[in-house]
């Protein structure tokens, strides 16, 4: 399980809540509820944050990488 180091946790924020962020387990966590009454959680990918809210995070990953496939400045056929 990647850590976290102490001083990178202190300056992070949920971007959804805006309160700090601990450590659990592969996940970080925020100290404050949402709306919704639950505390986001955010999965941590070979050491790095992925501090996207949910519904965000869904969109990112359904829109795949086949968007980054063509060179900058050709065209690609659809």
């Amino acid at each position: 399980m990647p850590k976290i180091s102490p001083e990178l946790l202190s300056v992070l924020r949920c971007p959804v809540t805006g309160s700090p962020l601990v450590q659990d387990g592969e996940e970080l966590v925020a100290t404050t509820a949402g709306e919704t009454g639950v505390k986001p959680r955010y999965a941590i990918e070979d050491g790095i944050p992925l501090l996207l809210p949910p519904e965000l995070l869904a969109a990112a990953t359904s829109a795949g990488s086949d968007q980054h496939d063509s060179a900058p400045g050709t065209a690609r056929a659809i």
